[in-house]
């Protein structure tokens, strides 16, 4: 059984990057900060930063890129890539894991007197992934 799913819930780094295919599909391109903050054994209050990118297709990008800004929160669903590539300058091989966002969530309230979640749905099909769980066999 394999299983390639991703829930990452934070902040955007940057204002979303949206551009457009040849052939008109949408790609948006985000970056989230998740905090994780814990105490250490002695006490002491440790936290850590993850720097996630997202890369968002279609009408999602379109709609992440219209919505959303640096500094608000955004829940992401979506699956793991692995990117690969040679360095130009080295000519190495590269690697970059990065998460290729399916459906997201606003989250949070009002931003800068906007009410950040009062977007206009999106047709199920666009945003949320069918309902699998009945087929699921355990």
């Amino acid at each position: 059984m394999n299983l390639n799913k991703v829930q990452v819930a934070g902040r955007l780094t940057r204002d979303p990057e949206l551009r457009y295919l040849p052939n008109g599909t949408a790609i948006c391109q985000i970056g989230v900060a998740v905090n994780r903050s814990w105490k250490s054994d002695n006490g002491e209050k440790k936290e850590e930063v993850t720097f996630v990118d997202v890369t968002l297709w279609g009408k999602t990008g379109e709609n992440v890129s219209q919505y959303l800004k640096k500094g608000q929160p955004i829940y992401v669903e979506g699956r793991l890539k692995l990117e690969e590539w040679d360095d130009k300058t080295t000519g190495k091989k590269r690697l970059k894991l990065g998460v290729v966002g399916e459906s997201f969530q606003f989250v949070g309230g009002k931003e800068g007197g906007t009410q950040a979640a009062s977007r206009p749905a999106a047709p199920k099909s666009a945003e949320q992934p069918p309902d699998d769980n009945e087929q699921v066999p355990f």
